[in-house]
């Protein structure tokens, strides 16, 4: 009974195939003078085991937009539907470069579509209305972490962001090297984006971004998929893609920081939670 309980325990320890498991069953326990005796050394690996298998991350499907309209809508726009059927409803158009969260891929047609899923918190969740559809022909499929707000490792942090709001321009160091230089736009005077010393606390690959925000800004807007965010502040200030426009170098925003989208990712990988974030004039 002793070793059928120890077996147990390692089936969910472990969470690999059957065969492995046996043998770690066979390994762990010897038969000593007709008794079952442990084997420390092999305890010791399944613990090690057990806390590696603890500390990988879980990673999420998501899907970004690459055979789509521009910023303004010009060309042939990506529509969102209602169902997995190019007869069923559209529900919005996706430019390039917007990135959703994946719920589940099915098969209509000889077709392949992606559900999508926002299960994040929403300011305004009647916005979203039954379920969502893409075509899988014109998205790029990855996985990542998801939203992150703790770091994966106690190791110092050497990398800091500087948003230069009369230059409208984005700097970012490891120690003294610099590893990007990019136009940005940042707020507009009725929502400037804020000045300071900030630190990331926040990252994830797609937010459902929606206003108005109330004590902020008054601007209706409703923009789903938003690439790659930085977040430095607890009132929405936030480091971004921007599929919407593409007039980097002036302010635009509402308060973010708006970035082209392929150097809006390159940064979104390259910076950690906890990265120093400086925004001055």
């Amino acid at each position: 009974m002793k070793s059928l309980q120890h077996k147990d325990k390692l089936y969910i320890i472990c969470g690999v195939s059957i065969v492995a498991i046996v043998i770690l069953v066979r390994l762990a326990w010897e038969p000593i003078g007709g008794a079952l005796v442990e084997n420390e050394i092999v305890q010791q690996v399944i613990t090690t085991v057990k806390n590696t298998l603890d500390t990988e991350p879980v990673l999420f499907d998501y899907v970004q937009v690459i055979e789509s309209c521009g910023p303004s809508h010009e060309g042939i726009c990506v529509n969102v539907r209602s169902g997995p059927s190019t007869q069923a409803s559209v529900v919005f158009q996706a430019r390039n470069g917007l990135v959703l969260k994946v719920k589940d891929k099915v098969t209509e047609g000889g077709k392949e579509w992606y559900k999508l899923s926002f299960d994040e918190w929403l300011r305004y969740p009647e916005r979203v209305k039954g379920e969502l559809y893409i075509s899988a022909e014109y998205v790029r499929a990855f996985k990542d972490a998801g939203e992150q707000k703790t770091r994966a490792t106690s190791s110092p942090i050497t990398k800091r962001i500087i948003v230069d709001r009369s230059e409208q321009t984005l700097y970012a160091y490891e120690n003294d090297t610099l590893f990007m230089k990019e136009k940005v736009s940042t707020g507009i005077e009725l929502t400037p984006t804020p000045r300071g010393n900030f630190t990331v606390f926040r990252k994830t690959p797609s937010r459902y971004m929606q206003g108005p925000i109330p004590n902020i800004s008054d601007h209706y807007y409703d923009l789903p998929g938003v690439p790659w965010n930085l977040y430095f502040t607890e009132q929405g200030a936030v480091i971004h893609g921007a599929y919407w426009h593409d007039s980097f170098g002036t302010p635009w925003s509402n308060g973010c920081v708006n970035m082209p989208i392929a150097s809006a990712e390159k940064l979104y990988k390259w910076a950690e939670v906890g990265t120093e974030i400086v925004v001055r004039d």
